[in-house]
């Protein structure tokens, strides 16, 4: 799990998929949380991504380092009102707090993966699974 959330931290943006309807949707997000054995991230609950995660909890991430390495990661969000969570998150990112202002703002959302699967991938060595 640390390992995911590493590579996730070490790459400036990752792109989560969804689904709407039956179309496919891709979106950047910039923060992975590791708290109490789970990984999480954050959003906005007037965003289009949270009604489609609400409406189909399942979802990919992938990314890539500046080394050609790539990460995919699925499995289910499942969102929990987490003070906590929210609070590591504002200390991440600065840009949390221009936005939300504090982290019991109500639109600010957090969810954690569960059932994930991680993959991380490169061109020099076999696909490695790690844990999540």
């Amino acid at each position: 799990m640390s390992e995911v959330v590493e590579f996730l931290s070490n790459v400036k943006t990752f792109y989560i998929a969804t689904v709407d309807g039956d179309k496919p949707r891709v979106r950047p997000f910039g923060i992975a949380i590791e708290h109490e054995g789970k990984i999480y991230f954050v959003t906005n609950n007037q965003k289009a991504v949270y009604r489609q995660l609400k409406a189909n909890p399942n979802f990919e991430v992938s990314a890539t380092d500046k080394d050609g390495r790539w990460i995919r990661l699925a499995g289910k969000a499942v969102f929990e009102d987490n003070i906590e969570v929210k609070k590591k998150a504002f200390e991440i990112s600065q840009n949390l707090a221009n936005i939300y202002k504090t982290p019991d703002n109500p639109i600010f959302e957090v969810f954690y993966i569960s059932e994930g699967e991680a993959v991380l991938y490169s061109f020099n060595n076999e696909p490695k699974k790690l844990k999540v």
